[in-house]
């Protein structure tokens, strides 16, 4: 990673210029996660009644998404090599808004479907862009490197956030028309365009401050080896990462169609919603400490069980203040174990080797995430419904507890770059 300008390397930058510029990053995880994956889970009750799908056709959706993250994921270190990471930040999240607007356009299963690989293709570049410039960030500022990771990734909350009061209103307007979900796509289109803009502002001002990570800088195939030798030894974690991937995206994809079956008012389902992103968003600060702390697997581990217990709330109950504790408890956990992972990453790889370490806990993301939706949509068109179709999610992120618990530091770590 570049070095820091000599006036900046001489004079520590104040802690509120940190959280603004993490503030402002966490645009970047606002478009890639809250609104281009999570906000499907809104229009997918309608297109779903629409257009005739069966539950496992709808999960098909997220699944192209995450094939698409996943092919991403692995172009992003040869992008970011190439251009930088700045560019590849702005660059996805164009292409992000491009693809959100596309999926209005298209009612065959088979367009969607390739609408949704691309935008997630282009949303896996903004992602572990952002979050390599976050933990660029906290290595300015160790004492608060977990925070300012939460802040980063507690972005995807502002997505869910602004798609949870947007979409039902868009809907509402638009039902009498032919299609009527295809506006909720191009509404979402145009918040991603906005932050896009504040986005390549952003970069201006990281470049200024020295804390871009430009292209020669970037992470170089032999940096890139020996990351792929350390990482072998962080394979407890990843493999609960992965579970991760399975578990969490089955309640992202199928919990407001949950809501909706179980007979809860718009009102109510927009309220939970509401509720899960500001959860996200206030988690930044809640797990911090944790991941300051924890050089193994724990927190990821902790973390995991937590949301194990989140997902099988719905599965058990149709309570509303049961349900609302649910989605409460989801929204505060299930990116801090996204977040534990870049920490995980700093503690214990050089700084030349962010990149690729990241990169790699973003694969086995993607992978997981390609399994659970198609898994959970055909457990749920069978008997027992979408509920069984959450404790399978629950039971694998359970599993991905055990898993990271078993991790150990590494010798050696990361550090200041």
């Amino acid at each position: 990673m570049s070095e820091p300008n000599a006036r900046s390397a001489s004079a520590p930058q104040p802690l509120w210029q940190g959280v603004v510029l993490a503030a402002l990053l966490s645009l970047g995880a606002a478009v890639s996660l809250g609104v281009t994956r999570f906000a499907y889970g809104l229009l997918l009750p309608p297109m779903r009644d629409d257009l005739g799908w069966s539950y496992a056709l709808a999960g098909a959706m997220n699944t192209f998404n995450a094939v698409g993250y996943l092919l991403g994921a692995l172009s992003v270190p040869w992008l970011m090599r190439r251009w930088g990471a700045g560019p590849v930040l702005v660059g996805g999240s164009v292409l992000a808004s491009l693809f959100m607007a596309g999926s209005g356009f298209f009612t065959a299963a088979s367009a969607l479907m390739g609408q949704r690989l691309l935008a997630g293709v282009a949303s896996a570049w903004v992602f572990v862009a952002g979050g390599l410039l976050a933990a660029r960030l906290g290595a300015w500022w160790p004492r608060h490197s977990g925070w300012l990771l939460g802040i980063y990734y507690g972005g995807t909350g502002w997505g869910i956030v602004v798609s949870a009061l947007g979409v039902p209103p868009v809907l509402a307007w638009a039902a009498d028309r032919p299609h009527g979900w295809a506006w909720a796509w191009w509404a979402l289109a145009l918040v991603c365009v906005l932050a896009t803009l504040g986005l390549a502002g952003l970069v201006r001002k990281l470049r200024q401050r020295g804390l871009e990570v430009d292209a020669a800088a970037s992470p170089s195939a032999a940096a890139s080896a020996s990351a792929a030798t350390a990482l072998r030894r962080l394979a407890w974690a990843l493999g609960g990462y992965a579970l991760f991937g399975v578990g969490y995206i089955g309640y992202m994809t199928f919990v407001i169609a949950l809501l909706r079956a179980q007979g809860h008012a718009d009102a109510a389902v927009m309220g939970f919603y509401t509720l899960l992103g500001m959860a996200v968003v206030g988690s930044s600060r809640l797990w911090a400490a944790w991941l300051d702390r924890f050089r193994g697997g724990q927190a990821l581990a902790r973390l995991n069980g937590l949301l194990g217990l989140a997902t099988v709330v719905p599965a058990l109950t149709a309570a509303w203040p049961a349900l609302l504790a649910s989605g409460l408890l989801f929204g505060a956990v299930f990116l801090s174990v996204v977040a534990s992972t870049t920490a995980l990453v700093r503690h214990n790889l050089p700084a030349a080797q962010w990149a690729g370490g990241i990169s790699a806990f973003t694969i086995v993301f993607a992978l997981g995430q390609i399994v659970g939706p198609t898994v959970v949509g055909w457990i749920a068109d069978g008997p027992g419904g979408l509920e069984r179709g959450l404790l399978f999610s629950a039971c694998a992120l359970w599993l991905g507890s055990a898993l990271a618990w078993r991790q150990r530091p590494l010798d050696g770590g990361g550090g200041r770059a």
